[in-house]
C-alpha cells in the first residue's frame, strides 16, 4: 500500500541530517554576556536568586571577560554597583566608579571583548527609579522625563571616555537615544553606536536583577515609564521613534514571553535586533534544572534558540559562557 510522502521524517533520521537542514544555527557569537560590577578587589559576591551569577569587583570582571572570550562569547554588558547613591545618581557618572574603571581594565585585557555598558539611573538612584523625581501638579511623585535625559547623556558620556564600544540606554524617557547621540556626537564620540532598550516591557521577569543590580524602587513600580506587557503596536512604535532618533541597534526586553514583538520588530527594521534573555527566564530554568524537573542544558538551548529564530541577531544571556561552552 502506497503512503504519502515523507520526505520531512526522512530528513530527520539522523544527527547529521539534521543539522544540515537545520534553519537556525545557534552561535556564541550571538550572545552577549551581563556583567555586575562592584567596587573592592578579589570580590565575587553570589547573587541567591541567580545560581551561577556574582556581583563582580573590577579583577573578577576581568576574569569572567577572558572566559566569556575564551568561550567564543564577544561581547559583555556591565552594569554598576556603586560605593554611594543619590536623589540624582550621580555615581553613574563618576570616572572612578566600578563601570568605568572595569571598561579600562577589559580592554586592556581583552581588547577584542566589545564592551557595551548600559545606560540608566536605576542603579545609582536612592529612590531606585530609572531618573530625577519631581512631585507632579496632582501630588503624584513621578520621573521627570526631560531633567533625566541630561543625567543619562552624562553617564553615556562618562562611559564613552572610559573606552566603551557601545552604549545602551534602558531607562524608557522619550527622547532620550537623541538626546544622547547629540552629546556623542558633541564630545567627538560620532562612531560610537547605540543600542537602544527600544521596546522594554514592565515585567515580572526582572526580579531577580534587581537583586543583582540592587535596583529596586523603594516605592511605586515602573509602569509610568516601562511598556504595558498587552501591547504590541506600542512596541513598533518605540522602536520607530528610536531609530528616527539614530539608534543604531533595537533591543526587545524580555525575549522569551515577548518572541511575537522579536518577529514584528525584525520585519519592521534592517538595523541589528537584540532581545534581553532576563534574569527571571534564566532563575526558572536554573531552579526546575536544580529540582531535577528538566535537563536543564537543553532547555536553555531551546530557549535560545526559540529567540533567535523569533529573528533576534543578539542575544543578552546570562547563560552565554555556559551556553557557548555547550555549543562547542
Amino acid at each position: 500500500m502506497a503512503f504519502p510522502t515523507r520526505r520531512p521524517r526522512r530528513l530527520r533520521r539522523t544527527e547529521t541530517l539534521r543539522a544540515m537542514v537545520r534553519e537556525t544555527q545557534l552561535s556564541p557569537r550571538d550572545f552577549i554576556l551581563p556583567l555586575f560590577a562592584m567596587p573592592g578587589k578579589d570580590q565575587r559576591t553570589p547573587v541567591p536568586s541567580m545560581p551561577g551569577v556574582f556581583q563582580l569587583s573590577v579583577d573578577q570582571i576581568v576574569a569572567e571577560a577572558r572566559r566569556a572570550h575564551d568561550a567564543g562569547v564577544p561581547s559583555v554588558i556591565l552594569f554598576g554597583l556603586p560605593e554611594h547613591k543619590d536623589a540624582q545618581g550621580s555615581s553613574g557618572w563618576d570616572p572612578e566608579g566600578p563601570v568605568a574603571r572595569s571598561i579600562a581594565a577589559i580592554k586592556d585585557a581583552v581588547p577584542e571583548m566589545v564592551v557595551i555598558t548600559d545606560v540608566c539611573m536605576c542603579e545609582y538612584t536612592d529612590h531606585g527609579h530609572c531618573g530625577e523625581l519631581v512631585t507632579a501638579r496632582d501630588g503624584r511623585v513621578e520621573v521627570s522625563n526631560d531633567a533625566t535625559l541630561e543625567l543619562l547623556a552624562r553617564e553615556a558620556l562618562c562611559h564613552a571616555r572610559a573606552g566603551a564600544d557601545m552604549v545602551a540606554p534602558s531607562d524608557m524617557m522619550d527622547g532620550r537615544v537623541g538626546y544622547i547621540r547629540g552629546t556623542l556626537d558633541d564630545e567627538g564620540f560620532t562612531d560610537l553606536p547605540i543600542m537602544s532598550y527600544a521596546a522594554k516591557y514592565a515585567s515580572a521577569f526582572y526580579g531577580p536583577f534587581r537583586d543583582a543590580a540592587d535596583s529596586a524602587p523603594q516605592q511605586g513600580d515602573r509602569r509610568g515609564y516601562q511598556m504595558d506587557p498587552a501591547n504590541a503596536r506600542e512596541a513598533l512604535a518605540e522602536v520607530e521613534l528610536d531609530l528616527d532618533e539614530g539608534a543604531d541597534l533595537v533591543m526587545v526586553k524580555p525575549a522569551l514571553s515577548y518572541l511575537d514583538i522579536i518577529t514584528r520588530v525584525r520585519e519592521l527594521t534592517d538595523v541589528p535586533v537584540a532581545a534581553y534573555n532576563v534574569s527571571g527566564e534564566y532563575s526558572m530554568v536554573k531552579a526546575a534544572a536544580a529540582a531535577d524537573w528538566v535537563d536543564g542544558t537543553r532547555v536553555m538551548l531551546e530557549v535560545l534558540t526559540s529567540i533567535k529564530r523569533a529573528g533576534a541577531d543578539l542575544i543578552l544571556t546570562y547563560h552565554a559562557v555556559e551556553a557557548a561552552e555547550a555549543l562547542g
